[in-house]
């Protein structure tokens, strides 16, 4: 059997005398899209910061490919995980491709030289990203979701086989919401990529992600697949909410509504 990419073991979070996160074991393979979802306040992005190496866990471990993260150094971690937060850093004049170029820098440091092979990995993501007619024009300019798919590419730059999303959808609508989900779940089955992504909308991780993890509390209330998940009882459990479930007219995928 072969080693799991990333995995949490009894992880706990304690910050202003508050748990946070209590319990936490989780088992994330290569080539799968994973949702986090779960009310506000649940835990989420604390543990997609763990995860990515923001925060420490107050007890429990991480282990990337079977050995404990913080064993790893900076930048052969970066050159593993990337990780996109809930609000990006201001680009100021920056192009699309300087922004993207930056996913270079754990590979080279601030005094490498950049390379023609850096060079390729930067064209390859932005044309991935389908962003080549903005290569040249500034990040600012660029509506939300094309954003979102320049942070994307950086990251894809970077060629981590792990991505770490916070709330990537948030500000977006419904065209563009759906754009770069759809773009994330080819990218994990097209090159084996362990994707977390943190979602507020549970019709969004029922239809993108292969597999969903619930919170509540600090907990894990639920983990499965879509299937397992988008069930009127599991949803009550994890919303509060009398939600009713029915299936996609064209998908079968299932649909929550709130009763």
């Amino acid at each position: 059997m072969s080693t799991p990419f990333l995995t949490t073991s009894q992880i706990a979070y304690h910050a202003a005398g508050k748990s946070i996160l209590s319990g936490i074991d989780l088992t994330l393979k290569s080539g799968r899209i994973y949702g986090l979802v779960g009310q506000n306040g649940s835990g989420k992005s604390t543990l997609l910061k763990i995860m990515a190496r923001q925060i420490a866990p107050t007890s429990g471990g991480v282990e990337l490919k079977g050995e404990a993260i913080s064993r790893w150094g900076a930048r052969p971690f970066a050159r593993q995980v990337a990780y996109m937060p809930q609000f990006t850093p201001a680009t100021d004049s920056m192009t699309v491709r300087e922004l993207v170029a930056l996913g270079r820098f754990p590979w080279h440091g601030t005094l490498g030289r950049f390379t023609s092979a850096d060079q390729k990995l930067v064209d390859e993501a932005i044309e991935r990203t389908d962003l080549e007619r903005f290569a040249d024009s500034p990040v600012a300019s660029m509506s939300g979701g094309e954003r979102q798919r320049a942070w994307i590419a950086m990251m894809l730059a970077q060629n981590a086989q792990c991505l770490l999303l916070d709330e990537p959808t948030s500000a977006l609508d419904l065209l563009h919401q759906d754009s770069v989900l759809a773009l994330l779940r080819e990218l994990s089955h097209e090159r084996r990529l362990t994707i977390v992504v943190v979602l507020h909308d549970i019709n969004l991780a029922a239809r993108y992600c292969d597999e969903i993890v619930a919170l509540r509390k600090g907990r894990i209330s639920a983990h499965g697949t879509p299937a397992d998940i988008v069930r009127s009882d599991v949803l009550k459990s994890v919303f509060d909410l009398e939600m009713g479930v029915f299936p996609h007219p064209v998908s079968n995928d299932p649909i929550s509504y709130v009763l």
